[in-house]
């Protein structure tokens, strides 16, 4: 039977997370109370996801999410629920340009494996349900390097870092083909970690590993995770630097680890972060292989609701086309809308004009 192949990243395409209405913050609050039931809470979240899937489809987006609408954060949500990682609060949160987080964190406590009951490939069979044939449902998961964040792998479980790699990777092998047999044709990564890998400002070398031996290790991991996956599985990368109520964790542009993960990663598409002059130049970008992955460039900000000049957003995509060729470009926002559950700093009116506005340039742009 011949497999369909999802024309993923599109032309104007999102990062996943959007914000949280106030029935939502509301709820949870409910909930925390006690004054919700665990199915209440559940339902009231279904309702919104429809409403923002239809608003997605409205706006034209090809790709849409559930708005990461039955999580607290991008990551901690899903990495707790795999065996061997409990959510703990730490005595500090991360911090950010300006503000530090709010305090919560993931660590191992047991040998790491995959839980076949994970919660989150049960919530994306009801959201391809609501997706139905409209759009392609896309998901979003933490990179499995995102567990090689300090502070995570148990040292009295795993002192060796490649063994901990060996148990990450079939932790993940096995996530993938989750969802994949959940009906998941379009998957996204979301990696900090490798992004701050290339970061001036963050120092590695009390890991006892260099900064190459740890990008190596952080490529292995991921195309380790990718060797076999199904051919009509749509993989990204979405490399982060950061994005909490607007603000953002580090700085840097991707040259440091460009010769390997854009050279090398085996992934259809990575979204990069260039709304701003802490993303650097596209010079990196001329590591991405002719006819290699998708490069969708974050030249929009998710951060304020002010939209971008237009002739600076196309002056910019030409820019890219020094490195990269046209036909493998698209656009979107740098990040999701609400990378935790505070959201940032702008309306949901403002949301909705940007996604539309984005989708509306890159028909300009490619027709």
């Amino acid at each position: 039977m011949t497999k369909t192949l999802v024309a993923a990243p599109f032309r104007a395409d999102h990062v996943g997370s959007l914000l949280r209405p106030d029935r939502i913050h509301q709820a949870r609050k409910e909930f925390q109370e006690g004054a919700l039931s665990p199915r209440e809470l559940h339902d009231i979240e279904t309702q919104e996801i429809k409403r923002i899937v239809d608003k997605q489809i409205e706006v034209g987006l090809q790709a849409v999410t559930d708005g990461e609408f039955r999580r607290r954060f991008w990551h901690t949500d899903f990495l707790e629920h795999l065996n061997g990682v409990e959510g703990y609060v730490p005595e500090n949160g991360f911090q950010f340009k300006g503000e530090e987080t709010e305090r919560y964190d993931v660590r191992i406590n047991g040998k790491l494996s995959f839980n076949p009951d994970h919660p989150h490939v049960k919530d994306f069979i009801e959201f391809k349900e609501i997706v139905a044939e409209r759009a392609i449902p896309k998901q979003t998961i933490p990179s499995p390097n995102q567990l090689f964040n300090a502070g995570i792998r148990n040292l009295d479980i795993y002192p060796d870092i490649h063994d901990f790699a060996t148990d990450v990777i079939q932790t993940y092998r096995e996530a993938v083909q989750a969802f994949y047999d959940a009906g998941c044709r379009y998957l996204q990564f979301d990696d900090v970690y490798i992004a701050g890998l290339n970061a001036p400002e963050i120092p590695f070398n009390d890991s006892g590993y260099s900064r190459q031996e740890l990008i190596d290790l952080a490529l292995h991991v991921v195309n380790s995770v990718l060797e076999d996956k199904p051919e009509d599985l749509i993989v990204t990368t979405h490399l982060c630097r950061g994005n909490y109520r607007s603000k953002w964790a580090f700085e840097g542009s991707y040259a440091k680890i460009a010769p390997t993960l854009f050279a090398e990663e085996r992934v259809n598409g990575f979204f990069l972060e260039y709304d701003d002059e802490r993303s650097g130049d596209f010079k990196p970008l001329d590591y991405i292989p002719d006819g290699g992955p998708r490069v969708v460039l974050g030249v929009f900000t998710s951060k304020h609701g002010t939209l971008e000049e237009k002739e600076n957003i196309k002056a910019r995509v030409e820019e890219a086309t020094q490195y990269v060729p046209l036909e493998q470009l698209c656009i979107s926002p740098q990040c999701g809308f609400a990378s935790t559950h505070h959201g940032n700093i702008l309306t949901e009116e403002e949301q909705w004009a940007k996604l539309k506005y984005i989708v509306d340039v890159s028909k300009e742009i490619w027709g």
